[in-house]
């Protein structure tokens, strides 16, 4: 794999994830403790996670490059551009709050790859 599949992360999350986080979070914990985990990710560090290992954490399967989002994803990174870092809450399993997609086009290019990501506990 080389240095533009491997590299293909922004530092930042988009802000439209956010509200993503939210919604799905919102199926997991009260409204308002969703929202504070929220403002967690909005704080945390972006740091980096293997492929492999979210998708392990997390228990979810591996989609594949004929899923729409992320077929999507995979022609963003083809085309050149940074994908958005993904949303993670620590918890039993892994939740992805946003980027399950992202995760999964990312394990296409390379299951060893480092994936960006915001990463809170669960409350």
């Amino acid at each position: 794999m080389n240095d533009a599949a491997r590299e293909h992360w922004k530092d930042e999350p988009e802000e439209h994830d956010f509200p993503a986080a939210a919604d799905y979070l919102s199926l997991h914990w009260p409204e308002a403790q969703a929202a504070a985990i929220v403002d967690a990710l909005r704080l945390a560090p972006t740091v980096s996670r293997k492929a492999k290992d979210l998708l392990r954490a997390s228990g979810l399967p591996l989609l594949g490059p004929e899923d729409l989002a992320v077929r999507k994803d995979l022609e963003k990174v083809a085309a050149g551009r940074a994908l958005s870092p993904v949303l993670l809450v620590r918890a039993t399993p892994l939740l992805i709050a946003d980027g399950y997609h992202r995760i999964c086009a990312s394990y296409h290019l390379d299951e060893n790859a480092e994936i960006r990501c915001r990463l809170v506990d669960g409350r």
